[in-house]
Parts: structure tokens; sequence; C-alpha cells
């Protein structure tokens, strides 16, 4: 999705981890019209070996919710796999004022669809969608701004020191601290299958619409689960041979729910 200049990333999605591997080799590299681009290449060898590698996780998320079974079982096939685990920590920090970077860069790249009342033709009208979102962040000021940026120098300097002790993180996959921090400092992530839950009712992004209520399900829907892991900037192909091999272990990506 094309939203901010300093947030957007590109990123495929596939029905097995190798899959992705193979159309991230094809799009990566420099592109000599965007002066933000580096040059890299993807260094992937699925034959490389894991184990002994250190995967950090923080306990208290793989406890509480949003975590699962599922996420915990698949911090077990880690260690299965002769991963060395290793208990990690973040500071308290208020992560979600990060946002207000994604926010200001996002209203500015379409400040013309809001100027000129495009926005109000867009379908999602609640508080927390995107067009509100455009019109609400032309309030923010120029001090909320710089905060937010010492902020994520602050949390980017934080990620390093973690990658200093470990060689990727594994994560539940919608934890917001990580989801906000590895969205504004870059690191890469791979989110796979891991299993199964079983749900009554469906989950949005936005919130919750009174007009549109979101289905439910009686008995629940059972649907797919996913883990995800966190590298090292430019290090995808770790996070690729450890994926491929937690896929296999876990031997669910070949599972369909019901009517699919």
């Amino acid at each position: 999705m094309t939203l901010c200049w300093t947030l957007d990333k590109l990123g495929p999605m596939a029905r097995y981890v190798e899959d992705t591997l193979i159309v991230l080799q094809a799009i990566s590299g420099p592109d000599p019209g965007d002066p933000a681009s580096v040059e890299s290449h993807l260094d992937f060898d699925a034959m490389a070996p894991i184990a002994g590698l250190r995967v950090g996780y923080v306990k208290r998320w793989m406890d509480e919710p949003p975590a699962t079974e599922v996420d915990r079982k698949a911090l077990d096939a880690v260690r299965k796999l002769g991963m060395e685990t290793r208990e990690v920590t973040l500071p308290d920090w208020p992560y979600g004022s990060l946002n207000t970077i994604l926010f200001a860069e996002a209203a500015a790249a379409f400040e013309e669809l809001t100027l000129t009342r495009g926005v109000d033709q867009l379908k999602m009208q609640v508080p927390d969608a995107w067009p509100n979102i455009f019109r609400q962040s032309r309030f923010l000021s120029a001090v909320d701004f710089v905060q937010a940026d010492r902020l994520r120098r602050m949390v980017a300097g934080e990620m390093a020191r973690l990658f200093d002790t470990v060689d990727l993180l594994i994560v539940p996959s919608l934890r917001d601290e990580m989801l906000t921090s590895s969205d504004h400092t870059g690191h890469p992530s791979l989110t796979l299958r891991a299993g199964f839950v079983e749900v009554a009712q469906a989950r949005s992004d936005w919130a919750p619409d009174p007009n549109h209520p979101m289905p439910t399900f009686d008995p629940q829907r059972r649907v797919p689960h996913g883990i995800t892991l966190i590298g090292w900037l430019f290090d995808e192909g770790s996070l690729g041979r450890v994926g491929i091999a937690l896929e296999r272990a876990l031997a669910v990506a070949d599972e369909r729910p019901q009517g699919f």
C-alpha cells in the first residue's frame, strides 16, 4: 500500500515460505528512481544450518493475549529444531506514539485528496479509517512530529541492542509494540501459518461500524493463525531459512479451512 515515504515497503504474499523467498529474490535490489533505496541482495541458502541460532522472545507477550497456544507451540518448535531461545525485554515506552509519524506523512502524501474532498468519496468513514486520519492529522503540530521522530531514533537504538544478543525474534503476529516498532525501524518480518484457532466473530483492522457489524459464527469458525519472525536489517535470508524449517516442523501449511 502506498501511504507514506519513510514507511512504505514491499513484501510478497504467497502460500509457502519458500515461494515468498523466490518472489523476494526477483524484486530485491536498488531502484535508480528512488533515492532512499540502497544496494542490497537477498543472501538466502535453504540448506544452511539453523541449529544454534539465537531466537529472542518476550515472555510476557507469549503468556498473554493476543498470543495463543499456537504461538507457544511455535516457540517450542523453535527449541526442538535446535535453536537457542533467549528471553529479551523492551523498555516500557509509548510505542503507539510512533504512529504520529505515519499519520503525518500519510496526510501529507494524500493532501490533495483531502483538500479537494476526495476522501469524502471513500467507502470506509469510521473514526479510525484513513479518510478521518488524513483529516485529523492536519492538526498535528511540528513539535509532535519532532518528538515522535526522536522516539523513533531511540527505538532504532533499542532494536540494535536486541540484535547484538539474538539473531532473530519470534513474536505473536498482532503484538502492537513490535508491529509498530518494526514498521518504523525497517526490520524485516516474516509471518507464516503456525496453526489454527477458532473465532466467534470476524476481525477487521477498522473500528467497529455499528451500521455494518462484522459477521459472527455459531459454531465458531476454524481459521489460520500465524507467527511472526523479525530479523536484523537486510537479513531476510535468515528469516527465510528459519521460516522454512519452522513451516515444515509445524506441518500445517497444506491444511485448508473448510470451504477453501
